[in-house]
């Protein structure tokens, strides 16, 4: 007779371990996506290794990039940049410091400097042209090769013909002694960015392209071109984004994760593969929670 009641307790208990042992594993597997990831930011895509919020992308271009108030931002120790464009079979971009003189305006700015475990770099084609400079800069210094004194100089003239140059305290036309043209094939390359106050500089200007037009400052483009690192694409990402979902990373070890857009997270794509994709399986998972959990305050309550 002992044998008898025993039994259903028995099996009573072993689906109570079941159902409460099962949801939990499955928890394990599937993240409640917190933010969700937009393939824009304004009209800019974005693309991994990028991502519009924290958790999308990848997790080491996530500290400098986000979609912040419609805008696509850079950020640095040193500022907030806004992203102007990015191309993504060239692996480079265009950021616009707000601080940065320009042929129509000119003010006094501070510096410009990436991080060095960034995985970014200024690309050489870049013209950085240091404004306003004190005479006693060490850029003048005679054996510090820091200026390009052959084609450059069209560059400070060019600026300096600007009536932004009055935003510095200098009148148009002013004589060019007090300009620099950083020409990084002569001084081994731009390491880590600009540090005005030490150089003694009032403000810099950075030239991507002259617009078609040298002769004309008005029609240059201003600002940084900078390359990213494009090596952390993999198989895993192209899988996620095959299945119609982002590549992001979530949890303290910042794993890999698809964000897929029904919601839910994923450790490989949104196709189904493995691990339960839709709300639903959320639902189910507090069903069984809560079903275990009845039947085990009954046993409980019988005893």
């Amino acid at each position: 007779m002992m044998l008898l009641n025993t039994i259903p307790i028995l099996l009573t208990h072993n689906i109570i371990i079941l159902l409460l042992i099962h949801p939990l594993h499955a928890i394990q597997s599937i993240i409640p996506l917190n933010n969700t990831c937009h393939n824009t930011c304004s009209k800019i895509p974005v693309k991994f290794p990028f991502g519009s919020s924290f958790g999308c992308g990848h997790p080491i271009f996530s500290r400098y990039i986000k979609c912040a108030s419609g805008t696509l931002q850079f950020s640095t120790a040193a500022g907030i940049y806004t992203i102007s464009s990015i191309d993504y079979s060239t692996k480079s971009l265009i950021i616009t410091d707000p601080l940065m003189s320009t042929c129509s305006s000119m003010q006094n700015s501070g510096s410009f400097t990436l991080d060095r475990a960034s995985p970014f770099t200024i690309m050489e084609n870049n013209i950085f042209a240091l404004v306003g400079c004190s005479r006693t800069s060490p850029v003048f210094e005679r054996d510090a090769g820091f200026c390009d004194t052959g084609s450059g100089l069209n560059v400070c003239r060019g600026l300096y013909s600007c009536r932004g140059v009055e935003g510095i305290g200098l009148e148009p036309n002013a004589p060019i002694s007090t300009c620099c043209v950083y020409d990084p094939t002569i001084s081994g390359g731009l390491e880590s960015g600009l540090a005005l106050p030490k150089l003694q500089c009032s403000s810099y200007s950075a030239i991507y392209g002259f617009g078609g037009d040298e002769g004309d400052p008005m029609k240059w483009e201003y600002g940084i071109s900078l390359q990213f690192n494009g090596s952390y694409y993999s198989d895993a990402c192209k899988n996620c984004e095959d299945s119609g979902g982002f590549c992001g990373f979530s949890g303290l070890d910042e794993a890999f994760s698809c964000k897929c857009q029904n919601g839910v997270n994923t450790t490989s794509n949104c196709y189904g593969r493995g691990y339960a994709l839709s709300g639903s399986w959320r639902h189910k998972i507090q069903t069984c929670l809560t079903i275990g959990g009845f039947l085990l305050s009954l046993i409980v309550a019988f005893f």
